[in-house]
Order: structure tokens, then C-alpha cells, then sequence
């Protein structure tokens, strides 16, 4: 447990300084341009999600393995997935980005988003898809670094970066009146400073990653194996973030008003439970390179511990944002904006009470992942995600249930997932505990 702990400290602080890239844009935005600014960079923020996360899902997968052959003991096979999986992911990076300009005038459609807001959110997502490149190196070299141990690298480029990015925020929009797009040009330039700083570091650093100037000797065999691992943490990441975009196209349908709400509220709400997001990641890491040496004690025994670390944890969040919940709202949103306000309240106060249920699927993720299912992890999302979009749109059209409806969608969700991946392991524990499927045994 101590181990755990250890390094997921990093891990969170350091994804917490993350979110400051959008969580500073969307405060700043929110107190200096006004409603319609926020209502914009907010809408942004869950595409730019749904985006990245299809290449941080790649890279969550590429570390599950990097963890494992870590934990084997096998350097050579350490090389050959980096050089494959670096390969494999900056393809899908460019990929990305040409169809995010490709499809950008798409967006307002899919996102119903009305025309008083598109204007704004069109300057700030034709600056922002700059940063898809930096968001792929960044988090490509912190898997890695994570995967062999190291916690604290990938924390001290970000803490750079998310300082830069509020500096830059303030001097773009208030010295040099850019507007919202100096919002989207202070949040890539800091990207690319911890990107590029954390790519320099490792391939200096680690013998390993010298691999990737070796293409030629790129083994399509490996190539498989890390798609494998990546496409499917992909295929959960994306559709969990699909699912939430989805929703944000039923939240845009109510107005201006339950969007700017749902922009400064859904903000807390990621930044009240990314520590226990980031403990289930550090929980992979540990199980994967103990799976890796085939000790089943002490994935027993950091199962039992990640479980009750979690559950404390997220009692305690639920408490601080039911509590705070106006005051909270009130850093994002303008004093006179009650109505506004008040939405954003009634939202925390619904998902805050549930953070528990959202703590388990984030190890259960975790869980599935280390012990090469991850294909089980992308049925729990669908069932989330799936359930959370399906009672989004039923209930929301119901006259006297209306928006909360959407509010409510969400933990029952949650739970349902929860429910599927307890009685899958309680059910197949000895088989997923076996190494008969593990590479190279």
C-alpha cells in the first residue's frame, strides 16, 4: 500500500496540474469575457477530451505493457514495444490531427452547439487541435516513465507547463486583448514546452527509448502484440469520452445558460475525483509489473488496499463538494449569473454524492488492464457510457424531469458498471490470476 501510494502521488498531482490547462482558460475566460466566452472554451474542453483521449488511451495501453516486460525483467522486449508502440501512436497523432481541421466545421451539428456560441468556440478549436502533437509526446514519454518507476519526472514538466499556461492566459487575454483565442494559444504553447521538455529528458535518460531510431528494425510481431493492448484502452478511453460528448449535445440543446453552468460545474467535478482516476492508474501500474513477476500475494494484498484507499478518498471529496458547491460554482461564473450558478449547484451536489461509484470503475479499469483484459474494461465503459447516454436523452425530454435528468444519468451509470466488473472478477478470479495468456510464458 505504501508503494502504491508513493507513486501515485506524483501521478496525481501531476494530472491535476493537467486539468489547470483548461481549468485556468475556462476561469480566466469566465470572470473576463462573459457568459457566451465560457459557454465556448467549455464545449471545447469536452471535444478536445473526446480527442486526446483516443492518444492517451493508446499510450495507457502501450504502459500496461512497458509495465509488464518491466516487471519480466525483459530489457530487449522493453525495446522492441517502445520502438513499435512509438511508431503505432505518433501515426495515429497525425492522423488526429488532420481530421480534427478536416471535420471542424462538422463539430457545430454533431454538438448542436447555437450560433452565438459557435463563433467563439470555432477561434478557439482551430488554435487548440495545435496542441494534439504536444499532447501525444507528453504523454507517450510520462507512460513510459511511469511504467519503469518514475513518478516525478512527468510532474515536474507539467508544473512548468501548467504555470506557463496561467501566465500566458492572462497576459494573451487581458494585456493583449486576444480573446478566446489567446486562451487556446496560452494552453498550446504550455503543451508544448512539458511535451517536448519530458521527450528530451527520457531519451537522454532512458537507453530504452533510443529504440525509436531504430524503424528499421521494427518486429510486426510486437507491432500486433502492443495493438493489441493499445486499441482496446483506445477503444475505452474514446468511447467513454464519445459517450460524455454525446451528452454534451443534449446539455447544449437547453441554452447559453445550462451550458455555462455545465462548463464551470463539469470542470470541479473532473478535478474533485482526477486523484482517484490517478490512483487507479498507479493501481495498474503496480499490478501490471507484479503480474509481470508473478507475485499474486501482492496483487491480493494491493487490490485490498487500493479499495479501501479509494473508498476514504472519495467520502471525503463527496463531502467537500456538497458543502462547497456554491462557492466552488462562484470561481468560474460571474456573482450576478444566479441562474447559472444555481444549475451548476444542483449538478455537483447530484455526481458529488456518487464519487464512489466512479472511484471503483477507475480501478476496475486498472485492474482489467494490468491483467492484459482490457478488453473487459471496454465493456464496463459502453455499459457507463451507454447507460449514461441513453437516460441522458429519455429523461431529459420528460417535461417535468427536463435537465436533471441528464444530472442522474451519469452515477447510474456508474453503478451499473461497477456491479458487471466486481461480479466478473468475483467469478473468474483464479483465471484472470493465472499466467497461461501472459507473453512470452
Amino acid at each position: 500500500m505504501r508503494s502504491m501510494l508513493l507513486f501515485a502521488v506524483p501521478m496525481i498531482l501531476g494530472n491535476l496540474l493537467q486539468q489547470c490547462y483548461n481549468i485556468a482558460d475556462t476561469l480566466i475566460v469566465g470572470q473576463c469575457l462573459g457568459k457566451n466566452a465560457l459557454a465556448a472554451v467549455g464545449s471545447s474542453f469536452t471535444l478536445m477530451t473526446f480527442l486526446t483521449s483516443i492518444l492517451l488511451g493508446l499510450c495507457m495501453g502501450s504502459g500496461a505493457l512497458f509495465s509488464i516486460r518491466f516487471g519480466q525483467r525483459d530489457e530487449a522486449g522493453l525495446r522492441e514495444s517502445v520502438c513499435a508502440s512509438f511508431v503505432l501512436i505518433a501515426g495515429a497523432a497525425l492522423l488526429l490531427t488532420g481530421l480534427a481541421f478536416v471535420c471542424l466545421d462538422s463539430i457545430r451539428v454533431l454538438l448542436r452547439v447555437p450560433e452565438e456560441i459557435w463563433g467563439p468556440m470555432r477561434e478557439y478549436l482551430r488554435m487548440i487541435f495545435f496542441g494534439i502533437a504536444a499532447t501525444f509526446l507528453y504523454n507517450f514519454f510520462a507512460s513510459f516513465l511511469r511504467a519503469v518507476g518514475n513518478a516525478v519526472v512527468p510532474l515536474a514538466f507539467l508544473a512548468v507547463s501548467a504555470v506557463l499556461n496561467i501566465i500566458l492566459d492572462l497576459w494573451f487575454i487581458l494585456g493583449l486583448k486576444r480573446g478566446v483565442a489567446g486562451a487556446a494559444e496560452a494552453t498550446v504553447l504550455a503543451q508544448y514546452v512539458s511535451g517536448v521538455g519530458i521527450a528530451v529528458y527520457a531519451m537522454r535518460k532512458s537507453p530504452q527509448l533510443r529504440a525509436i531510431r531504430g524503424f528499421n528494425r521494427i518486429h510486426w510481431s510486437c507491432v500486433r502484440e502492443i495493438a493489441g493492448y493499445s486499441i482496446l484502452t483506445c477503444v475505452q478511453q474514446s468511447v467513454m469520452n464519445l459517450g460524455i460528448l454525446m451528452v454534451q449535445g443534449v446539455v447544449n440543446s437547453f441554452g447559453a445558460t445550462v451550458m455555462a453552468a455545465f462548463a464551470a460545474a463539469v470542470k470541479i467535478d473532473a478535478f474533485a475525483y482526477m486523484p482517484v482516476q490517478d490512483f487507479g492508474n498507479a493501481f495498474s501500474t503496480f499490478i501490471a509489473q507484479n503480474y509481470g513477476a508473478k507475485k499474486e500475494e501482492r496483487i491480493r494484498a494491493g487490490l485490498k488496499g487500493a479499495v479501501l484507499a479509494s473508498l476514504l478518498f472519495c467520502l471525503v471529496v463527496s463531502g467537500l463538494v456538497c458543502v462547497f458547491a456554491r462557492p466552488l460554482m462562484e470561481l468560474f461564473v460571474e456573482a450576478g449569473e444566479e441562474a447559472i450558478i444555481l444549475e451548476g449547484v444542483r449538478y455537483l451536489r447530484i455526481e458529488g454524492v456518487f464519487y464512489c461509484g466512479i472511484g471503483c470503475l477507475f480501478l476496475l479499469y486498472g485492474l482489467y488492464r494490468a491483467l492484459a483484459k482490457p478488453g473487459m474494461s471496454v465493456v464496463l465503459t459502453v455499459i457507463s457510457l451507454g447507460t449514461r447516454v441513453v437516460l441522458a436523452y429519455v429523461l431529459s425530454a420528460v417535461p417535468f424531469i427536463g435537465v436533471v435528468g441528464i444530472w442522474w444519468s451519469i452515477p447510474i451509470g456508474w453503478f451499473l458498471a461497477d456491479m458487471t466488473g466486481i461480479m466478473y472478477y468475483i467469478c473468474r478470479r483464479k483465471q484472470l490470476l493465472s499466467w497461461e495468456s501472459l507473453t512470452g510464458n
